[in-house]
């Protein structure tokens, strides 16, 4: 599990395609890997990873087939820069929210214009992913915990704030650009029990207000 809350950025040393995906080789020279080993779990851009070597400065990790169909790892190219963040710690706490690493869809930045301070994005995604996306809400957005400003149609916008924009990628993005979407945990999870009672032939509408789904 990750918490959304990048702590380094890095950068694509190597892409090394293969048959069953690609390796890849990241420099992270500002992410503390002196407490992690070989069979971690580093979230790149909001892909959960495992470390299969490490160095002082890099780290290497095998990327699937589906990994590459499903995120936006298929575009990578040497010396782009990506978010870093190392699996959460028992005793680490959590700023962001709970972030799985498991990417949901990929959407595509639409409008990126300042606003105040700030920088508002707008961000198109998939028809059937919306239904988990909620105002005031969480989202992960090339992982980095976000909330959701506003819904319409098949687009949501979030607001970033400097610190966020300079500590992350996210100030790298312009229209077009593609991003790793991970959706709210809980919001998954809620439409699993549901429909799973539908299936069970629950009639959801004669529960008692005071009875758990």
């Amino acid at each position: 599990m990750f918490t959304g809350i990048i702590q380094a950025k890095g950068s694509i040393h190597e892409v090394h395609p293969s048959e069953k995906g690609a390796v890849l080789v990241i420099n992270s020279d500002d992410l503390d890997l002196a407490d992690s080993n070989v069979g971690d779990s580093i979230a790149v851009n909001g892909v959960c990873l495992t470390a299969t070597k490490l160095k002082k400065n890099f780290f290497t990790a095998d990327v699937s087939q589906e990994t590459l169909s499903c995120t936006t790892f298929s575009e990578l190219t040497e010396g782009q820069h990506v978010n870093l963040e190392k699996s959460l710690r028992l005793n680490q706490g959590i700023d962001g929210h709970l972030v799985s690493g498991h990417v949901d869809g990929v959407g595509e930045v639409c409008s990126v214009y300042s606003e105040g301070e700030s920088t508002r994005l707008k961000i198109k995604v998939m028809t059937d992913l919306m239904k988990y996306i909620a105002k005031k809400g969480s989202i992960c957005i090339n992982g980095v915990s976000l909330t959701v400003n506003g819904v319409a149609g098949n687009i949501f916008d979030v607001n970033i704030v400097p610190h966020t924009l300079s500590a992350t990628t996210l100030g790298d993005l312009n229209e077009k650009s593609k991003v790793n979407l991970e959706i709210d945990i809980i919001a998954r999870h809620l439409e699993q029990l549901i429909n799973h009672k539908i299936d069970s032939g629950v009639d959801l509408s004669a529960l008692d207000k005071n009875e758990h789904l």
